[in-house]
Protein backbone atom coordinates (compact mmCIF):
# COMPACT_ATOMS: atom_id res chain seq x y z
CA UNK A 1 0.00 0.00 0.00
CA UNK A 2 1.40 3.35 -0.75
CA UNK A 3 0.73 6.87 0.76
CA UNK A 4 1.51 9.03 -2.18
CA UNK A 5 -0.80 7.80 -4.83
CA UNK A 6 -2.60 11.34 -5.49
CA UNK A 7 -1.79 14.54 -6.43
CA UNK A 8 1.17 16.76 -3.55
CA UNK A 9 -1.70 18.70 -1.62
CA UNK A 10 -4.18 15.69 -1.79
CA UNK A 11 -1.57 13.03 -1.23
CA UNK A 12 -0.24 15.35 2.47
CA UNK A 13 -3.58 15.92 3.53
CA UNK A 14 -4.72 12.10 3.16
CA UNK A 15 -1.53 11.20 4.95
CA UNK A 16 -2.30 13.14 7.51
CA UNK A 17 -5.81 12.14 7.85
CA UNK A 18 -4.52 8.37 8.03
CA UNK A 19 -1.86 8.90 10.69
CA UNK A 20 -4.23 10.62 13.23
CA UNK A 21 -6.98 7.77 12.27
CA UNK A 22 -4.42 5.18 13.12
CA UNK A 23 -4.06 7.05 16.67
CA UNK A 24 -0.75 8.89 15.93
CA UNK A 25 -1.49 12.80 15.89
CA UNK A 26 0.31 13.77 12.21
CA UNK A 27 0.82 17.38 11.65
CA UNK A 28 1.19 18.81 8.14
CA UNK A 29 5.20 19.60 8.84
CA UNK A 30 5.31 15.59 9.66
CA UNK A 31 2.96 14.18 6.87
CA UNK A 32 5.12 16.66 3.97
CA UNK A 33 8.39 15.14 5.21
CA UNK A 34 6.94 11.48 4.81
CA UNK A 35 5.34 12.42 1.32
CA UNK A 36 9.10 13.81 0.10
CA UNK A 37 10.26 10.63 1.73
CA UNK A 38 8.45 8.28 -0.40
CA UNK A 39 9.06 10.60 -3.25
CA UNK A 40 12.63 10.75 -3.27
CA UNK A 41 13.28 7.22 -1.81
CA UNK A 42 15.54 9.22 0.99
CA UNK A 43 15.63 8.11 4.56
CA UNK A 44 14.09 9.99 7.39
CA UNK A 45 16.48 11.38 10.41
CA UNK A 46 13.86 12.40 12.90
CA UNK A 47 14.86 13.98 15.82
CA UNK A 48 13.42 15.82 18.77
CA UNK A 49 13.40 15.20 23.01
CA UNK A 50 13.09 11.82 24.15
CA UNK A 51 9.27 10.74 24.42
CA UNK A 52 7.25 13.09 21.70
CA UNK A 53 6.51 10.10 18.82
CA UNK A 54 9.34 9.46 16.98
CA UNK A 55 9.95 5.59 16.98
CA UNK A 56 5.58 5.68 17.10
CA UNK A 57 5.71 7.83 13.85
CA UNK A 58 8.14 4.71 12.07
CA UNK A 59 5.34 2.04 14.00
CA UNK A 60 2.50 4.20 12.49
CA UNK A 61 3.99 4.57 9.03
CA UNK A 62 4.90 -0.06 9.21
CA UNK A 63 0.72 -0.01 10.31
CA UNK A 64 -0.48 2.02 7.82
CA UNK A 65 1.29 0.88 4.67
CA UNK A 66 0.69 -2.73 5.98
CA UNK A 67 5.21 -3.03 6.16
CA UNK A 68 6.58 -5.62 8.17
CA UNK A 69 8.60 -3.17 10.64
CA UNK A 70 12.22 -4.26 11.47
CA UNK A 71 13.89 -2.46 14.15
CA UNK A 72 17.37 -2.04 15.00
CA UNK A 73 18.18 -0.29 18.87
CA UNK A 74 21.46 1.38 18.80
CA UNK A 75 23.86 1.52 21.26
CA UNK A 76 27.64 2.24 22.33
CA UNK A 77 29.57 -0.25 20.63
CA UNK A 78 27.04 -1.81 18.49
CA UNK A 79 28.86 -3.16 15.19
CA UNK A 80 28.26 -4.76 12.08
CA UNK A 81 28.25 -8.46 13.24
CA UNK A 82 24.83 -7.31 15.07
CA UNK A 83 23.80 -5.09 12.86
CA UNK A 84 24.32 -5.71 9.06
CA UNK A 85 25.62 -9.77 9.11
CA UNK A 86 27.81 -12.04 10.71
CA UNK A 87 28.94 -15.70 9.64
CA UNK A 88 27.25 -18.90 10.43
CA UNK A 89 30.08 -20.22 12.55
CA UNK A 90 28.71 -23.09 13.90
CA UNK A 91 27.29 -24.13 10.23
CA UNK A 92 30.95 -23.64 8.68
CA UNK A 93 32.79 -25.80 11.52
CA UNK A 94 30.33 -28.70 10.44
CA UNK A 95 30.63 -28.15 6.56
CA UNK A 96 34.30 -28.03 7.76
CA UNK A 97 34.34 -31.98 9.39
CA UNK A 98 32.05 -32.98 6.75
CA UNK A 99 34.68 -32.05 4.29
CA UNK A 100 37.71 -33.51 6.16
CA UNK A 101 35.24 -36.81 6.01
CA UNK A 102 34.88 -36.71 2.53
CA UNK A 103 38.40 -35.58 1.88
CA UNK A 104 39.77 -38.70 0.41
CA UNK A 105 37.23 -39.85 -1.98
CA UNK A 106 36.82 -35.92 -2.96
CA UNK A 107 40.81 -36.32 -3.91
CA UNK A 108 41.11 -40.36 -5.16
CA UNK A 109 41.41 -38.91 -8.83
CA UNK A 110 43.52 -35.87 -8.70
CA UNK A 111 47.21 -36.53 -9.73
CA UNK A 112 49.70 -34.65 -7.50
CA UNK A 113 49.37 -31.74 -5.07
CA UNK A 114 48.55 -28.96 -8.04
CA UNK A 115 45.66 -30.97 -9.35
CA UNK A 116 44.42 -31.49 -5.49
CA UNK A 117 44.57 -28.00 -4.95
CA UNK A 118 42.91 -26.90 -8.39
CA UNK A 119 39.94 -29.64 -6.50
CA UNK A 120 39.93 -28.46 -3.23
CA UNK A 121 39.30 -24.48 -4.53
CA UNK A 122 36.19 -25.47 -6.10
CA UNK A 123 34.67 -26.07 -2.75
CA UNK A 124 36.26 -23.05 -1.07
CA UNK A 125 34.09 -20.74 -1.65
CA UNK A 126 30.99 -22.17 -0.05
CA UNK A 127 32.37 -21.43 3.34
CA UNK A 128 31.56 -17.94 2.26
CA UNK A 129 27.90 -18.17 0.99
CA UNK A 130 24.92 -16.90 1.22
CA UNK A 131 23.70 -20.16 2.86
CA UNK A 132 26.47 -19.79 5.43
CA UNK A 133 25.34 -16.31 6.55
CA UNK A 134 23.36 -14.52 9.16
CA UNK A 135 21.81 -11.35 8.24
CA UNK A 136 20.71 -9.24 11.38
CA UNK A 137 18.24 -6.27 11.13
CA UNK A 138 19.96 -3.98 8.16
CA UNK A 139 20.58 -6.93 6.22
CA UNK A 140 17.05 -8.24 6.93
CA UNK A 141 15.78 -5.05 5.38
CA UNK A 142 17.88 -4.99 2.07
CA UNK A 143 17.12 -9.03 0.75
CA UNK A 144 13.52 -9.10 2.55
CA UNK A 145 11.19 -9.15 -1.15
CA UNK A 146 7.87 -7.46 0.86
CA UNK A 147 7.78 -3.82 1.94
CA UNK A 148 9.58 -3.25 5.35
CA UNK A 149 10.11 0.13 7.79
CA UNK A 150 13.52 -0.38 8.98
CA UNK A 151 13.71 1.96 12.36
CA UNK A 152 17.30 2.86 13.09
CA UNK A 153 16.62 3.69 16.51
CA UNK A 154 18.38 6.38 18.67
CA UNK A 155 21.14 6.29 16.29
CA UNK A 156 22.90 9.40 18.95
CA UNK A 157 24.04 6.40 21.11
CA UNK A 158 26.04 4.09 18.73
CA UNK A 159 29.54 4.86 18.02
CA UNK A 160 30.86 7.88 14.92
CA UNK A 161 32.04 4.48 13.23
CA UNK A 162 29.42 3.21 12.99
CA UNK A 163 27.56 5.96 10.96
CA UNK A 164 30.15 4.70 8.34
CA UNK A 165 28.46 1.29 7.83
CA UNK A 166 25.35 2.78 7.50
CA UNK A 167 26.05 5.21 4.30
CA UNK A 168 26.21 2.87 1.76
CA UNK A 169 22.93 2.01 2.87
CA UNK A 170 21.56 5.46 3.16
CA UNK A 171 22.18 6.16 -0.50
CA UNK A 172 22.14 3.38 -2.55
CA UNK A 173 19.78 0.95 -0.92
CA UNK A 174 22.59 -1.40 -0.72
CA UNK A 175 25.03 -3.80 1.24
CA UNK A 176 28.47 -5.28 0.31
CA UNK A 177 29.92 -8.06 1.73
CA UNK A 178 33.89 -8.51 1.27
CA UNK A 179 33.39 -12.28 0.69
CA UNK A 180 30.47 -12.42 -1.26
CA UNK A 181 29.77 -8.97 -2.86
CA UNK A 182 27.17 -6.04 -3.14
CA UNK A 183 23.72 -7.39 -2.05
CA UNK A 184 21.41 -4.55 -3.45
CA UNK A 185 17.78 -4.25 -2.22
CA UNK A 186 15.06 -6.05 -3.90
CA UNK A 187 12.28 -4.06 -2.55
CA UNK A 188 13.54 -0.46 -1.15
CA UNK A 189 12.70 -0.38 2.64
CA UNK A 190 11.25 2.92 4.31
CA UNK A 191 13.98 3.76 6.85
CA UNK A 192 13.54 5.90 9.61
CA UNK A 193 16.69 7.12 12.08
CA UNK A 194 15.79 8.31 15.65
CA UNK A 195 18.39 10.95 17.63
CA UNK A 196 17.34 12.18 21.46
CA UNK A 197 19.98 14.60 20.03
CA UNK A 198 22.68 13.35 22.65
CA UNK A 199 25.61 13.82 20.04
CA UNK A 200 25.65 15.33 16.46
CA UNK A 201 25.42 13.12 13.76
CA UNK A 202 28.29 13.29 10.84
CA UNK A 203 27.40 15.55 8.02
CA UNK A 204 27.65 12.38 5.34
CA UNK A 205 24.53 10.89 7.29
CA UNK A 206 22.27 14.14 7.37
CA UNK A 207 23.27 14.67 3.65
CA UNK A 208 21.55 11.15 2.80
CA UNK A 209 18.63 11.65 4.85
CA UNK A 210 15.61 14.55 5.14
CA UNK A 211 15.41 16.08 8.42
CA UNK A 212 12.59 15.78 10.70
CA UNK A 213 12.82 17.67 13.71
CA UNK A 214 9.58 16.90 16.39
CA UNK A 215 9.52 18.60 19.61
CA UNK A 216 7.35 18.97 22.30
CA UNK A 217 3.46 19.24 21.13
CA UNK A 218 1.93 23.12 22.04
CA UNK A 219 -1.39 22.38 24.54
CA UNK A 220 -3.96 21.93 21.78
CA UNK A 221 -2.18 18.97 20.42
CA UNK A 222 -1.18 17.55 23.50
CA UNK A 223 -5.07 17.52 24.52
CA UNK A 224 -5.59 16.00 20.87
CA UNK A 225 -2.82 13.30 21.65
CA UNK A 226 -4.93 12.77 24.90
CA UNK A 227 -8.13 12.26 23.33
CA UNK A 228 -6.97 10.10 20.78
CA UNK A 229 -4.42 7.45 23.03
CA UNK A 230 -6.69 7.95 26.41
CA UNK A 231 -10.14 8.60 25.13
CA UNK A 232 -11.77 7.81 28.33
CA UNK A 233 -10.38 10.45 29.72
CA UNK A 234 -13.12 13.47 30.59
CA UNK A 235 -12.47 16.62 28.80
CA UNK A 236 -12.34 18.56 31.89
CA UNK A 237 -9.31 16.61 32.97
CA UNK A 238 -7.66 16.24 29.60
CA UNK A 239 -7.49 20.11 29.46
CA UNK A 240 -6.34 20.25 32.93
CA UNK A 241 -3.74 17.56 33.10
CA UNK A 242 -2.41 18.63 29.41
CA UNK A 243 -2.03 22.15 30.95
CA UNK A 244 -0.39 20.99 34.19
CA UNK A 245 2.48 19.19 32.24
CA UNK A 246 2.65 22.17 29.83
CA UNK A 247 3.49 24.36 33.13
CA UNK A 248 6.14 21.49 34.22
CA UNK A 249 8.03 21.95 30.65
CA UNK A 250 8.53 25.66 31.75
CA UNK A 251 10.49 24.46 34.94
CA UNK A 252 14.02 24.12 35.37
CA UNK A 253 13.96 20.03 35.66
CA UNK A 254 16.57 17.69 34.69
CA UNK A 255 14.10 15.79 32.45
CA UNK A 256 10.95 17.29 31.07
CA UNK A 257 8.01 15.17 30.97
CA UNK A 258 7.51 13.85 27.00
CA UNK A 259 4.16 12.96 25.60
CA UNK A 260 4.60 9.44 26.35
CA UNK A 261 4.95 10.15 29.94
CA UNK A 262 1.87 12.48 30.20
CA UNK A 263 -0.17 9.28 28.14
CA UNK A 264 0.92 6.99 31.22
CA UNK A 265 -0.38 10.08 33.52
CA UNK A 266 -3.90 10.41 31.70
CA UNK A 267 -4.08 6.77 31.74
CA UNK A 268 -3.15 6.57 35.52
CA UNK A 269 -5.60 9.06 37.15
CA UNK A 270 -8.25 7.44 35.18
CA UNK A 271 -7.20 4.28 36.45
CA UNK A 272 -7.45 6.28 40.00
CA UNK A 273 -11.28 7.58 39.36
CA UNK A 274 -10.02 10.97 38.88
CA UNK A 275 -12.29 14.00 37.53
CA UNK A 276 -10.51 16.59 38.41
CA UNK A 277 -6.82 17.59 39.65
CA UNK A 278 -6.13 18.68 42.79
CA UNK A 279 -2.70 19.05 45.18
CA UNK A 280 -2.96 15.39 47.00
CA UNK A 281 -3.56 13.39 43.73
CA UNK A 282 -0.81 15.19 41.95
CA UNK A 283 1.68 14.62 44.47
CA UNK A 284 0.86 10.76 44.88
CA UNK A 285 1.15 11.13 40.96
CA UNK A 286 4.15 13.22 39.86
CA UNK A 287 6.65 9.82 40.06
CA UNK A 288 4.80 9.17 36.30
CA UNK A 289 5.70 12.59 34.97
CA UNK A 290 8.93 13.09 36.75
CA UNK A 291 12.08 10.75 36.78
CA UNK A 292 14.34 12.34 39.16
CA UNK A 293 13.57 12.71 42.48
CA UNK A 294 15.39 15.98 42.77
CA UNK A 295 12.97 17.15 40.55
CA UNK A 296 10.32 15.90 42.45
CA UNK A 297 11.36 17.38 45.76
CA UNK A 298 11.85 21.05 43.84
CA UNK A 299 8.89 20.68 42.24
CA UNK A 300 6.27 19.98 45.62
CA UNK A 301 6.24 23.23 47.00
CA UNK A 302 4.81 24.47 43.29
CA UNK A 303 2.55 21.70 43.28
CA UNK A 304 -0.47 23.88 44.79
CA UNK A 305 -0.34 26.42 42.56
CA UNK A 306 0.12 25.12 39.05
CA UNK A 307 -2.71 22.86 40.09
CA UNK A 308 -4.59 26.09 40.89
CA UNK A 309 -3.49 27.06 37.34
CA UNK A 310 -4.23 24.39 35.84
CA UNK A 311 -7.89 24.39 36.80
CA UNK A 312 -8.33 27.98 35.45
CA UNK A 313 -8.31 25.96 31.43
CA UNK A 314 -11.29 25.91 29.49
CA UNK A 315 -11.72 25.03 26.42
Amino acid sequence: MTLVDKEPTAAIEDIQKRFESAGYICDMHIATCIYLSQKLDKPILVEGPPGVGKTELAKATAELMGADLIRLQCYEGLDESKALYEWKYGKQLLYTQILKEKLGDLLEDAQGLDASMDKLHQFGDHFFSEQFLEARPLLQAIKSEKQTVLLIDEIDKSDHEFEAYLLEILSDYQITVPEIGTIKAKTKPIVFLTSNNSREMGDALKRRCLHLYIPFPDSDRERQIIETRVPEVSENLRNQLVAFVQQLRTQDLKKLPAVSETIDWARTLLLLHADSLDTEIVRNTLNMLLKFEDDIDNMHIEIPKMVAEAKKVTR
